[in-house]
């Protein structure tokens, strides 16, 4: 049986394509989670994605695929800066999970440049468009690895 991973895309992202394009790219959501469906599928995974701009619908389907997937990716946009309790929901779903800005969040403006939600994640990557995606697939795999030799271990 394959493993489900959770894409986790926030607020503005359905805008992909036509919103700030110097700074997100022209690519569309939908292209965007094509992609990295193939590139999960490439990994032995499927990818569950899921966009909303509202943090509590971002939070419920954190919970509700807790159950089903075995790690996330995440994009909260401009959530990420602020939300604890995305940040809360983030440990209380207890997969591994990596943070992805398409934009070097780091070198924007001073309030982009702090995440409320990285502590909860096992990793982040940043500023290198949809190829942050690929490697915080790699990123997963590595992580799952990792954990499932340790419960071997055990």
């Amino acid at each position: 049986m394959r493993k489900h991973v959770l894409l986790l895309h926030g607020p503005n992202l359905n805008r992909l394509g036509r919103r700030d394009p110097e700074h997100y790219g022209k690519l569309t959501l939908a292209e965007l989670e094509q992609a990295v469906a193939g590139w999960a599928d490439e990994r032995g995974f499927e990818l569950e994605a899921f966009q909303s701009n509202h943090e509590g619908a971002l939070i419920d389907a954190l919970q509700q695929a807790s159950g089903r997937v075995c790690a996330a990716i995440v994009n909260l946009g401009a959530l990420t800066h602020t939300s604890y309790a995305l940040h809360d929901a983030l440990l209380d779903f207890g997969k591994p999970v990596v943070e992805v800005h398409l934009s070097a969040i780091s070198e924007r403006e001073s309030w982009r440049r702090v995440s409320v939600i990285r502590p909860a994640c096992v990793a982040h990557v940043e500023g290198l468009g949809i190829e942050g995606y690929r490697i915080a697939l790699d990123t997963l795999v590595v992580e799952l690895s990792r954990r499932e030799d340790r419960e071997e271990h055990e």
